[in-house]
């Protein structure tokens, strides 16, 4: 073939056989993880280690299987990168367990996360067209804000250590917050594609020394940002949820951000959240304590009481040092949330510095993936929806990281994919089956494209 006849752009690939090498990897680093834990605890490899093994094995393989038929052009780093955080979480939820003798927790883990495969299965079997979900903005609207508020009703709302985050029935608990902000991408996501050109008008421009500095949008305009400012305060006020209320209002200003190109909507978002935040120090006390905390971890008397959790968690990443002192080896069950909250504590004295930096690397490469399709996506609605499922998984982690070093208040939040607790699990799961449908979409070739590769092939047999 001569250079002019030399298609322009390569061809679409699967790329399923390099995602089942790179599943390979992270089984073999989940399984790794367990064998080294039982060895540090007791000298021996644990009874249960093969069973877990095989049985998150078994999921994993399903699910790859199940993804070359349903979503064969799917991002191929996406999902060995889940699968990567869920078994290293796995690994650890059963670590300290053992620590603690609660040998059940581990099994009803790898449970959650068979349950959450199954989901993300579900939203690629069910879900072909993304775009159809942006006909339903307000329905998606009011799923979010119900659940947000149904911890805060008094026979199902239930409070957990200061926070008003669950909800209790049957003997189980569900954090609905973990898929009220899932519904709150959707709804932005539809809502920033319909109201896209006026959010992004101007009334008049801010200037500094005769430079301008930002445009203040039309005042008619900033209801969506009054909306979301009430919300965030009213969780922030009512359930005493920090980590929530700064996870959904910084993703609102991320997507609105992205969809405006505007950074005056970033600058009137933060202001207003700060000066929401000052207005609650002043009005109500356990914003106050965990203001005070925060302030003052180190104070005796703050140490010994309201702070122990925070003051725990320095000294235990102070305790692994640069390189850990290794799976099982370390104390981290005697943290309290060691295996949910604070999971990356957990790691950080086990693994150290050099393993943390492994596991925050490869969730902020799900990110760079997720961005990545937002990239490749031609439809607005679809690059909003991987902006704004990539920007969870980022603000997640910053919440938890920020809290545990002293950058923000702390404030209870799971860590995707990796903490104990079903719904955190199920939750990202779904998230991760949304970024394949999307990643899916983007990459395959039109169906024209599709016959004229088929045509070739007959071709050339």
């Amino acid at each position: 073939m001569s250079k002019d006849n030399a298609p322009a752009t390569l061809p679409p690939v699967k790329r399923r056989n390099a995602e089942l090498v790179m599943l390979g990897v992270a089984l073999a680093v989940t399984v790794s993880a367990f064998g080294a834990s039982g060895l540090a605890l007791d000298g021996s490899l644990p009874v249960g280690m093969f069973g877990y093994g095989i049985g998150f094995i078994a999921i994993t393989i399903g699910t790859h299987v199940a993804l070359r038929f349903i979503a064969p052009y799917a991002d191929p780093l996406i999902l060995p990168l889940a699968v990567f955080l869920t078994g290293l979480g796995l690994a650890m939820v059963w670590r300290l367990n053992q620590g603690d003798g609660d040998h059940a927790g581990a099994g009803m883990q790898l449970i959650w996360a068979a349950v959450g495969m199954l989901l993300c299965l579900g939203v690629l079997f069910f879900l072909k067209e993304p775009r159809v979900l942006q006909r339903y903005p307000y329905l998606f609207a009011l799923a979010a804000i119900v659940l947000m508020m149904l911890p805060i009703l008094p026979v199902i709302g239930i409070e957990r250590f200061g926070a008003r985050r669950w909800i209790g029935f049957g003997g189980f608990t569900l954090q609905p917050s973990e898929f009220a902000k899932i519904a709150l991408v959707l709804f932005l996501s539809a809502y920033l594609v319909l109201k896209r050109d006026v959010l992004s008008l101007a009334s008049r421009q801010i200037k500094v020394f005769g430079f301008r500095v930002f445009d203040v949008p039309r005042l008619r305009d900033m209801a969506p940002m009054v909306v979301a400012w009430m919300l965030a305060i009213m969780l922030l006020v009512v359930s005493t949820d920090l980590g929530t209320s700064l996870l959904m209002f910084g993703t609102f200003l991320a997507m609105i951000y992205v969809a405006t190109q505007r950074s005056s909507w970033v600058i009137i978002g933060v202001s207003m959240f700060l000066g929401g935040a000052t207005i609650a120090y002043f009005l109500f006390s356990h914003v106050q304590l965990r203001v005070m905390i925060w302030l003052n971890t180190f104070d005796p008397e703050i140490a010994d009481n309201e702070g122990w959790q925070l003051v725990q968690g320095l000294y235990a990443m102070a305790e692994g040092g640069l390189l850990g002192t290794g799976l099982g080896a370390g104390r981290p069950d005697q943290n309290f949330a060691a295996d949910s909250d604070l999971i990356l504590v957990s790691f950080g004295e086990e693994l150290g510095l050099a393993g943390l930096m492994v596991i925050v690397m490869a969730i902020f490469l799900l990110v760079e993936r997720g961005l990545r399709v937002a990239l490749a996506s031609r439809e607005m609605f679809v690059k909003l929806l991987a902006t704004g499922l990539s920007f969870i998984f980022a603000f997640q982690v910053f919440v938890v990281l920020g809290g545990v070093t002293r950058l923000i208040p702390l404030t209870g939040m799971t860590t995707p994919l990796m903490s104990a607790g079903g719904s955190s699990i199920m939750a990202s799961w779904i998230m991760i089956g949304l970024l394949l449908r999307l990643s899916d979409n983007a990459r395959k070739p039109a169906p024209q494209a599709i016959q004229d590769e088929g045509a070739t092939q007959v071709i050339s047999r």
